[in-house]
């Protein structure tokens, strides 16, 4: 069994590495289309999803953000007329959320800048680009 300065340790270097990540993409992401990690990430699940719509819950149960957090992002989003949102007919506390023609444009452009940035970290050696 590893020990616990070991386990530490490794939890230490996965934090860092995700925090390194995740400030390459919120920086990048912002200077090349003006969508923070948390908005591209929205739209990423919007975007990948079979369905028109997702629910709020959805949305939230499978990110890092707490229902008040995305529910401001959602906001935002919407500011910019890259989605939207709707209530639900069956349960009226249910909001749906949908992404907007403009939101799919953006998502497709921003997520070449989103694989950029992780296969420079994330990929193996061999596979990564010239730096």
């Amino acid at each position: 069994m590893e020990s616990e300065a070991a386990l530490i340790g490794r939890w230490r270097e996965l934090l860092t590495s995700y925090n390194t990540i995740a400030c390459d993409l919120d920086r990048e992401l912002q200077d090349a289309h003006g969508l923070n990690l948390s908005e591209f990430e929205t739209l990423d699940r919007l975007a990948e999803g079979d369905c028109e719509q997702l629910r709020m819950q959805e949305i939230a149960a499978v990110m890092y953000l707490s229902q008040s957090a995305l529910s401001r992002t959602v906001a935002r989003l919407e500011k910019h007329g890259l989605a939207g949102r709707g209530m639900c007919e069956s349960d009226r506390r249910g909001v749906f959320v949908s992404i907007t023609e403009a939101g799919r444009a953006l998502h497709t452009e921003a997520r070449k800048t989103h694989m950029t940035v992780l296969t420079r970290h994330l990929a193996p050696e061999a596979d990564r680009p010239p730096a």
